[in-house]
């Protein structure tokens, strides 16, 4: 257990690329040889864990695992299980957080990367299809983030939409920052209502329709909602259920991940051959902060590199369209 915390200890201290792909190797064969489940699906590819030595080589596990078996890497107490959202009649993933403050740690400081100190916001957060379920790691995060603001405008808001427009519209906080963080239907519902305008106002949006509306492409959402809230650009979050980082854009749709996270595109027709700067693909993510679990995950979304910048989120494709990447899903 020793060796785990102080694996856990380096995630967050990461200076450069060499340090991130030596802790990223460190961390994969603790997991190849302690995860279950992970050692098997590593066992059922034939491939002997000890002799992979570069990060392009490590196999990721289909995303879709988490929905069918419990994926820990120690044999500590499960603190937190955190759940996804899932669609009517389909299963929920299950992320069993063995360690919360990691968790805590990740986004706190990822926050601070790329937004800086957490006192000097305003939270209000707009997530109604999040708050009326339980288990969500967003909600968790974006509750954490509204108690370190210390600032006494900071919260939830359900249905409420007159009262969150009175106070990003008061002049009370008009020379304050406000971080108005919300899922797209319920953003587009707020500026339909009235127009929102502050100085100092950052919209990021954390999700899609969650079959409220009808969904948009991210080029026409973030237009309608940049008029709408009187801003330039629009900020959004990458993070799931199953990662315990979150990559952030501060406008365009490019995102970038903090020093612990990486993200790959993968070519879909062969899960193990990666793709350049530019071409489409499928996303897998390392993801170090998921050291008592799995930080080699595949995911299910669409997304390319833009060189020198970040990636882009295109959008997700079926199970069915991953080919060789089915092996202990059922």
């Amino acid at each position: 257990m020793k060796h785990v915390k102080a694996l856990a200890d380096k995630v967050f201290n990461i200076k450069d690329e060499g340090e991130f792909q030596n802790l990223a190797l460190e961390i994969f064969h603790f997991q190849s040889k302690n995860n279950r489940l992970y050692k098997l699906f590593l066992d059922s590819l034939h491939l002997n864990a000890e002799k992979i030595d570069k990060i392009e080589d490590i196999p990721f596990i289909p995303i879709e695992f988490y929905k069918r078996h419990k994926i820990v890497s120690t044999q500590r107490e499960v603190e937190q299980i955190f759940t996804s959202s899932g669609t009517s009649g389909s299963r929920q993933s299950l992320h069993y957080v063995q360690d919360i403050d990691l968790y805590t740690r990740s986004f706190l400081k990822s926050f601070s990367i790329f937004y800086g100190e957490i006192t000097n916001y305003v939270i209000l957060a707009l997530l109604p299809s999040y708050l009326e379920r339980t288990g969500s790691s967003l909600i968790y995060m974006v509750d954490e983030l509204i108690k370190k603001s210390k600032q006494a405008e900071s919260g939830f808001h359900l249905d409420d939409h007159q009262k969150m427009i009175e106070i990003v519209n008061s002049e009370k906080l008009k020379n304050k920052k406000i971080l108005l963080m919300g899922v797209s239907f319920a953003l587009l519902d707020l500026i339909e209502k009235q127009t929102i305008s502050h100085p100092n106002l950052i919209v990021m949006e954390t999700g899609g329709m969650k079959g409220r509306r009808k969904e948009l492409i991210r080029e026409e959402l973030h237009k309608i909602l940049s008029i709408g809230f009187g801003v330039e650009k629009i900020h959004s979050e990458y993070g799931m259920t199953e990662l315990l980082s979150q990559a952030y854009s501060t406008g365009g749709g490019i995102f970038n991940t903090p020093p612990w996270m990486k993200v790959l595109i993968r070519d879909t027709n062969d899960p193990f051959a990666y793709l350049d700067s530019g071409r489409s693909g499928g996303i897998n993510v390392i993801d170090l902060a998921n050291i008592y679990s799995c930080s080699f995950i595949m995911t299910q979304d669409l997304g390319r590199m833009i060189a020198g910048q970040g990636f882009e989120v295109l959008g997700r494709f079926d199970t069915s369209d991953i080919r060789g990447c089915n092996l202990l899903i059922e």
